[in-house]
């Protein structure tokens, strides 16, 4: 599905966010495609990421998903690029599509998913610190801000305070 697709209707600026993320991901210098404009169901590679987080590769598959999607856009909702990712991170790639087969890391997933949406967590990235969130791409500034003033004026996280 392409991100204008999923985004019909609303006042989401497409473009423009594509743009600023071609310029953050230069200013820090990863690859990312200038005409990137696909999203696709990242259920499985969830599931495999979960797997991976317990062998200690967790960041490399997550560094290889990105890479796949953003820079060579792969799509990591077919288990065949899923399984050429895992192997290329040296995890077994037969054990992998276990993984994939048995969805034994799905109620994980599942986990993840519940605990973001008692957080109110709505979409990536979500930043939160100090009972307040910023979504979205954002600038360092905004980030800055998060951090050196949390817990300043209403938001919808102020319960994590409380947890």
């Amino acid at each position: 599905m392409t991100l204008d697709e999923l985004f019909q209707g609303s006042n989401y600026d497409i473009s423009g966010v594509q743009a600023r993320l071609v310029e953050i991901a230069r200013e820090e210098g990863l690859p990312f495609l200038d005409n990137h404009n696909m999203t696709y169901n990242s259920r499985n590679a969830q599931e495999l990421a979960k797997w991976a987080e317990g062998l200690g590769k967790g960041e490399a598959f997550h560094d290889a998903a990105f890479r796949a999607v953003f820079a060579h856009d792969r799509n990591i909702g077919q288990d065949e690029v899923l399984l050429e990712l895992a192997g290329s991170i040296g995890l077994d790639k037969e054990e992998a599509d276990r993984v994939l087969t048995d969805e034994s890391f799905g109620e994980a997933v599942d986990r993840d998913w519940e605990y973001c949406r008692k957080l109110g967590v709505t979409a990536v990235p979500t930043f939160i610190y100090g009972g307040r969130a910023i979504v979205g791409a954002q600038p360092y500034e905004a980030l800055k801000k998060l951090v050196e003033e949390p817990g300043k004026g209403p938001s919808p996280f102020n319960m994590l305070r409380s947890g």
